[in-house]
């Protein structure tokens, strides 16, 4: 029950923070600088966490959590992307069912064996992101940008977050919050590399950098609840909660953007509630 609500607060995190940074990412233009700073406001939280949690990492681990950064980070700034540009309720979910996907996989090849009720669980979880997906009614004139874009965008930043979580899961249980400090650092390493060689801001413009301090927080606190869930749980149950985010984006992107659910999307919310009551009974 503990390692369900550890994955279900970094699912309420993440969805926060991926909305913040929507946001700070259609205000600046880019989501370049977003990614930076909020990487580096991410770097600081953990620099004074990890001496809270005694910890022992190895070289592997920080490689791995490196590792993790790259797909992470490449993940983030495609969602972010895809955020500013997309309605906010369906490019959330397509990136979700992504990155529940592959670490599901990744689980299932690597000897997990879930049980029933779980397996059933992630199934409904699956399909309830699906519906959450689908555009609704009337949402053509909310989008600003390129629908196609966004979707492909979404996609690939669900790619990137299946490996992050993949990736985060090989290293090892001594090894504390190391791996999420080499993550975030090689993050920001990335963001600027690429903000440099496409001659894009490596900081937000002014008015994005409250809400990007937000990101950096939420997101930081949301990848730590989720190591330390996948820590005492598998990896494909653990994840698959944890890609319920959407739930959280949608929720402020209804209330501050007024974003409308369509029926279909309704029914996804409640198959994902259903998800989660089987995933938490196992």
């Amino acid at each position: 029950m503990v390692i369900f609500v550890l994955a279900l607060a970094a699912a309420l995190t993440y969805g926060a923070g991926d909305f913040l940074g929507g946001i700070a990412t259609k205000r600046s233009g880019s989501s370049l600088g977003v990614v930076a700073m909020s990487s580096v406001i991410g770097v600081a939280l953990l620099l004074v966490l990890v001496w809270v949690f005694p910890s022992e990492p190895t070289g592997a681990d920080l490689a791995w959590g490196a590792a993790g950064g790259v797909s992470g980070g490449i993940g983030v700034m495609l969602f972010y992307r895809a955020l500013a540009t997309g309605v906010m309720s369906v490019v959330a979910p397509v990136a979700a069912v992504t990155g529940a996907v592959v670490p599901v996989v990744a689980g299932l090849l690597l000897g997990e064996r879930p049980g029933g009720l779980a397996l059933v669980g992630v199934a409904l979880a699956i399909v309830a992101v699906a519906l959450l997906s689908r555009e609704a009614a009337g949402a053509r004139e909310q989008v600003s940008g390129d629908r196609g874009r966004a979707f492909v965008l979404a996609l690939g930043a669900g790619l990137g977050f299946g490996g992050f979580f993949v990736l985060l899961d090989r290293t090892g249980d001594d090894a504390g919050l190391w791996p999420l400090v080499a993550s975030r650092s090689v993050t920001f390493v990335v963001a600027v590399v690429v903000a440099v060689a496409t001659s894009h801001a490596a900081l937000p413009a002014r008015n994005a950098r409250v809400m990007t301090v937000g990101t950096g927080l939420l997101d930081m606190s949301a990848n730590a609840l989720f190591l330390v869930a996948n820590r005492s749980g598998l990896l494909a149950l653990v994840a698959v909660v944890t890609s319920l985010y959407p739930a959280s984006t949608i929720a402020l992107a209804q209330i501050f953007l007024g974003e409308r659910l369509a029926r279909h999307q309704i029914f996804g919310i409640v198959l994902a509630a259903g998800a989660v009551v089987l995933i938490a009974a196992t």
